[in-house]
């Protein structure tokens, strides 16, 4: 189905991907028993739910990275319990937390799995302790706005790298939505520049503003081969409808001293001391818990965020 945008032809291209992809590693386990039983999980859980998903969202990607880690976790886990000789009916706590101190970086990622198959009595309930958190290390906020300015005031950089890093930098923005940018979430009002990341649009002051419009506008030269295709996406890549690859987007900003997993960690430790949670939110298009998790880290609250804009008024 071809829709303005792209939007849906993108998702329903991540969902046949998704599907091709967990029938080959399903059809890839030898043991019958575990290929009927990561069947029905894949299909009416994993699949399911990604669908779903797809159906709700306004981006234009559907996520399936955690589609794929899930069901990965549940063939490991039971290759993993059949090579101790253990049958997923058998086993305990005990083999539970073996399997998440011995297992691989992953080994956590099996608790949807263990959590399907307790509600249909295929297995007993079992504790999945919480992974630990990696938080990583952050751009300092001198380099941070060093590059910045840089990004905004030097016409000798491409335009593509200048607004995509400023998403990161200022935005808080991951490569994989950047990339998934189109041209119509970007409007123009009385008040400015406007672009939509979230369920709302968020101002795009000036120079940035005028960057994104001439983005928008004008777009990324085409270095492709054949004749350029028809797209609205305002990253657009070099394979013809198809939008820039988010780790080609990434080496790009790299060459200009943007790590973006830091640069994007320094932003939304800047915003979430400035905003309350629910504002980070929907602002960043950020799953509650995270921006909590933000916020509290920044040593933001929701009282410190009114009583400064009370002052402010």
């Amino acid at each position: 189905m071809l829709v303005a945008g792209g939007v849906l032809v993108a998702r329903d291209e991540a969902l046949v991907a998704l599907e091709a992809w967990v029938t080959a590693r399903v059809a890839a386990v030898e043991d019958p028993e575990q290929r009927r039983l990561l069947r029905a999980y894949a299909t009416w859980s994993v699949l399911r739910r990604t669908r779903q998903r797809a159906g709700k969202t306004t981006a234009a990607r559907t996520p399936t990275r955690h589609a794929k880690n899930r069901l990965a976790a549940a063939i490991a886990f039971l290759a993993w319990l059949a090579e101790r000789h253990r049958r997923l009916a058998d086993a305990d706590q005990g083999d539970i937390d073996a399997w998440l101190t011995q297992g691989p970086p992953s080994a956590h990622d099996v608790k949807d799995f263990l959590d399907w198959a307790a509600q249909r009595n295929l297995t007993g309930r079992h504790k999945i302790t919480t992974r630990p958190r990696q938080e990583g290390t952050a751009m300092n906020d001198e380099q941070r706005w060093t590059i910045v300015n840089r990004l905004l005031h030097d016409n000798s950089l491409s335009l593509t790298d200048r607004v995509a890093g400023c998403l990161v930098l200022l935005y808080a923005q991951q490569l994989s939505r950047i990339v998934a940018l189109t041209v119509d979430q970007v409007t123009t009002a009385s008040d400015g520049v406007h672009l939509r990341l979230g369920t709302g649009s968020v101002p795009v002051p000036e120079p940035l503003g005028p960057l994104v419009i001439e983005l928008a506008t004008t777009g990324r030269p085409y270095t492709g081969l054949g004749s350029p295709q028809p797209h609205s996406w305002l990253f657009p890549g070099l394979h013809p409808g198809r939008p820039i690859h988010p780790g080609h987007l990434g080496a790009r900003l790299a060459k200009l001293g943007i790590d973006a997993r830091a640069a994007r960690r320094s932003a939304l430790m800047h915003l979430a001391g400035q905003l309350p949670a629910a504002v980070l939110a929907e602002m960043l298009h950020l799953h509650p818990t995270t921006a909590v998790h933000w916020v509290a880290a920044a040593g933001g609250d929701w009282s410190t965020y009114a009583a400064q804009l009370a002052r402010d008024r």
